[in-house]
């Protein structure tokens, strides 16, 4: 037997961290006038970023008024309350709307913008059927309106910075990406989300299949395998653990969620390719503190920002820039159909026992 054969870890000199911006993207010059239809607990987030960015919404939609109204005077308190979605679509000045309610109503209003020429922001998941997805793209360029979805994760500072330096080519073709994610999701009891049975795989778990998605340089995948459990003693219905395995033409990622983890919560994801590895530790939605591994030796970035808001920054930032250039955004409801083409197979393996090709 070779003498080489051990499991020891080996130690790495000093390096110097890639210096790349990962600052949430913006317009260099398109001021954006938004509608907002819906005003759930989520568009307060929304409107800080915006506020934070120095864009204006100078209209507001909800059916309970009283939503609207409360955005109205936190936020922007010369925007007008609108009693109908056409009263707002019909606002001369608005070239974006935030559509951010729940998906199963959501695309009879994506039609009504795309009529009304409006480029659109659309809250994730998308959809619940790719195929509604898929006709809606199309509607969209065929109305040449860029139609973008509200997948803030990508420029949360960890995942934006992981990105560009995958996209840099230092640590050469991604072979792996390992994600792993314990928090408490218990805080959804009583509320529409218990209702989810795939919670975790579903609404939570497309901001990690997007992330993955991203890290193998946007090729679509080829296959997935899931399943999920009840956590001992959880509280809510929904399966709170779950595992999903995510084969790519050059490699695999695997997600690891335990929702019902009240102690030491934690998030890590460690991304290796080729010529390094990247690995990001950290709080849930929060892993800043980045290694870059390479010949070269370890370099450590610990970076600064937060997913609220430099997400919501960045999703809506991405969006205006693309238009300011006449491109699609990065964001762009196709590309978000390949990370939701993941997240429904990786449900129906689950369902069903089995991989599920893509």
């Amino acid at each position: 037997m070779s003498s080489n054969y051990d499991l020891k870890a080996s130690s790495a000199r000093a390096a110097q961290a890639p210096e790349l911006d990962y600052s949430p993207p913006k317009p260099d010059k398109l001021v954006p006038k938004i509608g907002m239809i819906a005003c759930g607990g989520i568009t307060e987030h929304h409107c800080k970023a915006y506020v934070a960015a120095g864009w204006d919404v100078v209209a507001f939609y909800d059916r309970n008024k009283e939503k609207a109204e409360k955005r109205q005077r936190a936020f922007y308190p010369d925007a007008r309350i609108c009693d109908t979605v056409g009263e707002l679509l019909a606002i001369p000045e608005i070239n974006v709307v935030d559509i951010a309610t729940h998906p199963d109503v959501r695309g009879p209003l994506i039609e009504a913008a795309i009529r009304s020429g409006k480029h659109i922001l659309s809250q994730k998941p998308f959809v619940l059927d790719l195929k509604e997805g898929e006709r809606l793209v199309e509607s969209a360029r065929a109305a040449g309106v860029s139609l973008a979805v509200n997948q803030n994760g990508r420029w949360a500072p960890y995942f934006h910075y992981l990105r560009k330096v995958v996209r840099s080519g230092l640590i050469g073709e991604v072979g792996s990406v390992s994600i792993s994610i314990n928090w408490d999701h218990t805080w959804t009891a009583g509320t529409a989300f218990e209702s989810i049975h795939h919670l975790v795989l579903y609404d939570f778990g497309i901001h990690w299949f997007d992330a993955a998605f991203s890290f193998f340089g946007g090729a679509p995948a080829k296959s997935v395998f899931a399943t999920v459990r009840q956590a001992p003693g959880q509280p809510i219905k929904p399966p709170l653990l779950a595992t999903a395995i995510v084969a790519f033409d050059t490699g695999i990622a695997t997600l690891n969620f335990n929702g019902c983890s009240c102690f030491s919560q934690l998030e890590s994801c460690t991304i290796i390719g080729s010529k390094g590895t990247l690995r990001a530790v950290g709080g849930v939605c929060s892993a800043n503190a980045i290694e870059v591994t390479t010949e070269a030796g370890t370099a450590k970035v610990d970076l600064q920002g937060a997913w609220f808001h430099d997400g919501f920054r960045g999703t809506m930032g991405e969006l205006l820039r693309s238009v300011e250039q006449g491109r699609d955004p990065e964001n762009s409801a196709a590309d978000n159909l390949r990370s939701l083409a993941i997240c429904f197979g990786a449900m129906k393996s689950a369902d069903e026992g089995r991989i599920v090709a893509l």
